[in-house]
């Protein structure tokens, strides 16, 4: 199915360590670093997430719409990461909680470049 999610950015080196600091307890870190793009994942074989600065050199810009879901294993899990991005510099776009009854709890945050995150459990 998905192989990477890529997601533009401004600033390199700050995407990178605040991707690699927010998913480490998943197994997460920088597989492949290219200056430009950085993959960062469990392993070249899973699903990974990229972050990069665009290739037609103009600004970044997150999509109206877009977001990259996260299902880190539970509902405590879900609210662990939730508040480690805010830590780390995300900010708030809906505190965790249930959105529809015994089946989806949910968390969002923006990254520091606005790029849109949920973290999920099924369940």
């Amino acid at each position: 199915m998905i192989g990477y999610v890529t997601l533009g950015v401004s600033d390199m080196e700050k995407a990178k360590q605040f991707y690699s600091d927010l998913l480490a307890d998943l197994g997460a870190k920088v597989l492949l670093d290219m200056e430009r793009i950085a993959f960062i994942g469990k392993n070249m074989g899973s699903p990974m997430l990229a972050v990069c600065k665009p290739y037609n050199g103009e600004p970044n810009h997150p999509g109206n719409g877009n977001m990259v879901a996260i299902q880190p294993g539970s509902k405590e899990a879900v609210d662990a990461h939730y508040h480690k991005a805010i830590e780390l510099g995300a900010t708030c776009d809906g505190e965790p909680g249930q959105r529809i009854p015994n089946q989806f709890y949910g968390a969002y945050v923006k990254d520091p470049d606005g790029n849109k995150l949920a973290f999920f459990h099924f369940g």
